[in-house]
């Protein structure tokens, strides 16, 4: 959808809700509300919504792990895949 095309007034999206709802759930785009010709809020379908969750949950793990290698909390790849192996023969000695 184009920008100019996302974009509506709220007298737009009153008289036009379920339309518009039904609209963004189909086509996975979002709109832009505005007041007084300024933009005040954005609208999605809640499929879109929980991608862009799940991507901002995602980013904050990203963050997180970055932040602890920054930190000297991390450890290689070959080390990690070492403590691995020795959890799951662990398990399996048990199991």
């Amino acid at each position: 959808m184009k920008l100019s095309e996302s974009v509506k007034p709220i007298t737009y999206f009153k008289a036009h809700a379920s339309e518009v709802l039904e609209k963004l759930d189909q086509d996975g785009n979002s709109m832009i509300i505005t007041q007084n010709g300024e933009a005040k809020a954005v609208v999605m379908g809640i499929r879109e919504y929980e991608r862009l969750k799940d991507g901002v949950s995602l980013m904050q793990l990203v963050a997180q792990g970055e932040r602890s290698i920054r930190e000297g909390q991390g450890r290689s790849l070959e080390k990690g895949f070492e403590a691995l192996w020795k959890k799951i023969d662990r398990e399996e000695d048990e199991g």
